[in-house]
């Protein structure tokens, strides 16, 4: 167990912020991935661009079917087309982990902790809800024929696999588990070393926030679906285990993997420092995150229900005046009896 002390964490926590990225102008050569070849520094860091194919070409396919597939709906469906908020979202996901698998913070990720963090922090507090209100699953249920559609997608978006694996009490200890069982375990310290295992956690990442930020954005269909204060709950939740992960990384005593510490840089904050800014990175980025999240969701509550309560008013009034038409009716039907007579 890693002792978290009361009064140390914010003091650490405030040089951490205050000391920020300005270590990136300092070093000569560091190493990726444990080999030893030169990373660029500023300026040239900023140039220091990867195109693994691996990475680029299914990113590639995921923009490119996508805006593919709102071209064919918004041909087919001209009157009520795909949001372009959903498309800009969608982009700025696969975006965003391009930037945190392809550009100079993965030049870093294995030479500094909190670089590494930046990383994580990337993938599953931004790229994953980013990807989760591009609302893909009901673009593949707008883009398929009714026959699909009723055939393969629906049955096994209801099947039980899925719903097992989607119900929220488990999406949200899967977020947290990954979270904390990968800093807290061997295989964050394997991955350091070994590409493979970096990729695998990287795709672990990605999978477990897509899962956690599905029922919080609730934009596709589920299988479960969670009215706002459940979501607001299920959301708020996550913020103390964010925050004691952040708090226990900080307060650790030592550094806690020994491929950082056996570096051996000649700059930057030393092992302990950089363990604490990338704690602090997890810390106070997750919890604004979740935040932010949570009044998205009351900002949306508060916005279906002014919709809920004018639709009512509007059939209210709707039935007042079919009232008052057939009063009317009546009275003339009435006077023209009493004519008559």
């Amino acid at each position: 167990m890693i002792p978290v002390h009361a009064g140390r964490p914010a003091v650490r926590v405030g040089l951490a912020t205050t000391l920020g990225l300005g270590w990136l102008v300092a070093p000569s050569v560091v190493a990726a991935h444990g080999t030893t070849g030169p990373v660029p520094v500023l300026p040239d860091v900023l140039l220091a661009w990867s195109f693994d194919p691996t990475i680029v070409i299914p990113l590639a396919v995921l923009a490119i079917g996508y805006v593919l597939a709102v071209r064919h709906v918004d041909e087919a469906h001209p009157t009520n087309p795909v949001p372009r908020a959903r498309t800009f979202f969608w982009l700025l996901g696969l975006a965003t982990i391009f930037v945190a698998l392809q550009s100079p913070i993965e030049r870093y990720d294995t030479t500094l902790f909190s670089i590494h963090m930046i990383q994580h922090v990337l993938l599953m507090l931004f790229a994953a809800p980013f990807l989760a209100l591009g609302a893909p699953i009901t673009l593949v249920l707008r883009t398929v024929r009714p026959e699909t559609r009723r055939r393969v997608v629906l049955p096994i978006l209801h099947s039980l696999p899925v719903r097992i694996i989607t119900f929220p009490v488990i999406t949200w200890v899967l977020f947290a588990a990954v979270m904390w069982g990968t800093h807290f375990s061997p295989i964050f310290e394997r991955s350091l070393e070994e590409p493979t295992v970096h990729q695998f956690e990287h795709l672990l990442y990605i999978v477990t926030a897509c899962l956690f930020w599905w029922p919080v954005v609730a934009l596709d269909p589920s299988p479960w679906r969670m009215r706002e204060p459940a979501r607001i709950l299920y959301t708020f939740l996550q913020m103390p285990q964010n925050t004691f992960l952040g708090l226990a990384i900080i307060s650790a005593p030592a550094p806690l993997y020994s491929h950082y510490a056996t570096l051996g840089l000649d700059w930057g904050p030393g092992p302990l420092g950089d363990q604490q800014m990338a704690g602090a990175v997890m810390w106070v980025v997750g919890d604004l995150v979740f935040l932010v999240a949570i009044l998205g969701i009351v900002v949306g509550w508060m916005r279906r229900e002014e919709r809920e309560s004018a639709a009512a008013d509007a059939r209210e009034d709707s039935a007042r005046a079919a009232i008052r038409e057939r009063e009317t009716r009546l009275a003339e039907r009435l006077a023209r009896e009493r004519g008559e007579s």
